[in-house]
Order: C-alpha cells, then structure tokens, then sequence
C-alpha cells in the first residue's frame, strides 16, 4: 500500500472555526472523555458482579459499554492532543487505522443496537418464550455476529480508500481520519471508493434503522393492547433509554454521511457529538431510567467503600 503513494503522515487541521477556543475545548472534551471511560466501565462492571443483571437485556448492554469504552479512544487522544499545542500529525497507517477502527466499531454499534432492539421486541411481545428464544448460545452469536460484521466492514472500507494513492496535499480538514476528508486527497479517481464506501455505510445503516423500526413498532402495537396502565409504563420504560441512545447514533450518521452536500463545520460539531459527547451520555441514559441498574451500581458502590472504612 505504501509504495503507492509519496505521502507518510497527514497533518489535522483540528475543528473548524475553533481559533482561541483551544484551551476551553480541551477540558470540556477530557471531561467528556473520562466521563466516558469511568462511566461506561462502572457499568460494565457493575453487569459483570451482578447476578440479577445476568440477563440478555444487560448483556448486550454490558457490551455496549465495553463499545463506549473504545470508540471514543480512536480519536480524543489525538483531537486533544492536538488542541494543546502538541504534534497535529499523524502517520500514514495511524490514519489508516483510524478510518478502520472508526468504521469497524460504529458499524459494530449499529448492528448491536439492532439486536438491542430485537431482544426487547422479544422480551414484551413474547414474554413467555423469552428465556427460551434469547438464550446463551443465540446472545453469543449475535454478539460475535456483531463485532465480526464490523470488522468486515471496517477492513473493506480501509482497504479501498488506502488502495488509492496519495502524493499530497496531505491537510485533512478534520480532527480525525474520515472517509469524506481523506478521499478528498487522493490523486486518482475516487469514483469507486465514494460509491462503495456511501453505499456500504447507506446499507447497514438503513437496515439496521429499518429492523429496529420494525421492532418497535410491534413493540408499541403489543404495550398499547395492556389494559393496565401501570404495565404500559413499565414497558416503555424498559425501553425508553435504549430508543434514546438510536437517537443519538443514528441522528450523527445522517448528518455526516447520508446527505449530499456537505458542510465542515457542521461536519465537526456532529462529529464531535458522536466520537466524545455520546459515549459519556449512554451510562447516564441506561443507569438514571433504569431501577435495577441504580440499586446494582448503589450495591457495588457501598460494597467497593466498606473495606476503606465507610458504612451507609
């Protein structure tokens, strides 16, 4: 791949329109950032020693956190190193394994969330064989299902946008490695890869969208059949923060790469939403709407403070 092109590193031109904000954006990402990395991890292991949540819901939820514990780590270190003054560049294959790491795990997202979707449609319009239909064997094959249709798509991403050779200029107008700001580069015809690489990312996102909303719009036809007015609300409770999250996701994904024009300042704020502000929104989301999360994370909390001496 390398004796392609004339082009070792690329230099990130950072966020558009960020002159003279450098320093506030660094401390509000960190914060971002670190609220990610401990809050998603609390989560996952307060699933992990909590018999109760050994569940499928809080095992594709477990690996949900797992998820927002990486995907924001592909590309902050560098945004906020970046914003501090440091080094702006980055190596021809640390911009190749960022489009790559970037690709695989948000494809990994979007079929995870569908999934997600599946197992609450199973669970409220098929209560009785839940147990049944969601057991070991089949959560396991749809999360490795999930993590290796990502990496299948990441890889073929990667592998036709750094086909193509690059001779320079090599300013990418971005934060991060990106599909759009990369190929825009490349000194060949970009034909192909703009093609695959939109219909590729138009197809898993738009049928993964279509599944989930085919999910819960039969999960809405069976909650609205409960006469008790209580079950309703439970129902869409257990649902509520999941359908919040497909908000956040999906909503990025149609800004940045399912339109036809495109904007890089709007490109950068909806990037920035998705690669640092999600990720941290996500153990919020699942923890405050979620009682037995709240009373497994005070149980862990109260359990990891005993030993240093404090009691409820």
């Amino acid at each position: 791949m390398r004796n392609y092109t004339s082009v070792t590193e690329f230099i990130l031109l950072g966020i558009s329109n960020s002159e003279g904000l450098e320093n506030m954006l660094f401390v509000l990402f960190l914060v971002f950032y670190v609220f990610a990395l401990l809050g998603n991890l609390l989560i996952f292991l307060t699933i992990l020693a909590s018999p109760n949540l050994h569940t499928p819901m809080y095992f594709f939820l477990g690996n949900l956190a797992m998820f927002d514990i990486f995907f924001p780590s592909v590309n902050s270190p560098k945004m906020m190193d970046c914003l501090v003054g440091q080094s702006c560049t980055i190596s021809y294959q640390g911009c190749a394994s960022q489009i790559f790491f970037y690709h695989t795990l948000g494809c990994t997202e979007c079929f995870l969330y569908t999934v997600m979707a599946y197992d609450r449609f199973v669970a409220i319009c098929y209560p009785m064989r839940y147990t049944v239909i969601m057991n070991y064997m089949v959560c396991t094959c749809f999360t490795v299902g999930t993590w290796l249709g990502g990496f299948v798509h990441g890889s073929i991403l990667t592998f036709l946008i750094f086909k193509l050779p690059y001779c320079g200029p090599n300013e990418v107008n971005s934060f991060f490695c990106d599909i759009p700001v990369v190929l825009s580069l490349a000194c060949a015809d970009t034909s192909l890869a703009q093609t695959v690489s939109f219909t590729n990312v138009g197809i898993v996102a738009l049928t993964c969208f279509l599944l989930v909303l085919t999910s819960y719009t039969r999960i809405v036809i069976s909650i609205l059949k409960i006469r008790s007015s209580e079950g309703r609300r439970r129902a869409f409770s257990t649902c509520s923060a999941h359908f919040t999250s497909i908000l956040l996701f999906y909503g990025p994904v149609i800004l940045v790469y399912l339109r036809p024009a495109s904007s890089p300042w709007l490109d950068s704020v909806v990037q920035v939403f998705n690669n640092v502000v999600t990720p941290s929104l996500n153990p919020l989301i699942y923890s405050l709407r979620n009682k037995e999360v709240k009373l497994a994370l005070r149980k862990v909390l109260s359990q990891s403070m005993q030993p240093l001496g404090y009691k409820e």
